[in-house]
């Protein structure tokens, strides 16, 4: 398991860099052409007027936020990806205000967003320093909205081998559709409130995290 997961980590990170604009084919396949069904299913836990989205990928829940009528900003440390991004948004007339950089050190003023939303991040985003920097960047009584996982829980054999792979390469672990209490404790300390959404899709679950903020963060151990 840990040899394919190392020969698996050089094809994850060209995915999302050199090899960005591939990214939606191999994302269609894997999910079974889901993938934009359940990033959409953060949009009802979205509060405005104005969004952060941490890795936006390919741009599509930007283009989601925009029709929504909320003020959608983006911030991804791959510029491929902002590249393909700002294709896709400027092809079907969305604006783009997309930055690139690290989530840890957030290029944005204090209480500037009513949400920050992340579908399907890499293990950043439970660095205490991103959730410092979502904590900080967020207004009074704002939210982080994360979908870490979806499980394929379909008995067609096409998605038992979905499923399976998905367990292979670790892009799901954990009790299917809860939020485990060793993340919940990192959201506590960073100062929100968090609970877990188990959202059933076609043949799938998905966990969506909610995170209230609350107040000042716990110190730093």
């Amino acid at each position: 398991m840990r040899l394919i997961l190392l020969l698996l980590r050089p094809f994850f990170y060209l995915l999302y860099h050199q090899f960005a604009w591939t990214y939606d084919f191999v994302a269609w396949v894997v999910s079974l052409g889901r993938w934009q069904e359940w990033v959409s299913a953060v949009l009802p836990y979205v509060q405005g007027p104005r969004v952060l989205e941490l890795g936006f990928g390919p741009g599509h829940l930007q283009a989601m936020l925009d029709e929504k009528g909320l003020q959608a900003f983006g911030l991804d440390e791959s510029r491929f990806m902002s590249r393909q991004a700002r294709r896709n948004l400027h092809k079907n007339n969305y604006p783009s205000r997309l930055s690139i950089g690290y989530a840890q050190e957030a290029p944005f003023a204090a209480g500037t967003f009513q949400t920050v939303v992340a579908t399907f991040p890499s293990e950043y985003i439970y660095d205490p320093q991103t959730l410092a920097e979502i904590h900080r960047v967020l207004a009074p009584a704002g939210r982080a909205v994360i979908l870490p996982l979806a499980w394929i829980t379909g008995n067609l054999p096409l998605e038992r081998l979905a499923a399976w792979l998905f367990r292979v390469t670790r892009q799901v672990s954990g009790e299917p559709g809860q939020l485990h209490p060793a993340v919940r404790e990192r959201f506590t300390r960073a100062g929100f409130e968090a609970r877990g959404e188990a959202i059933r899709q076609r043949g799938s679950l998905l966990l969506v995290i909610v995170a209230e903020k609350t107040g000042t963060a716990m110190p730093r151990r």
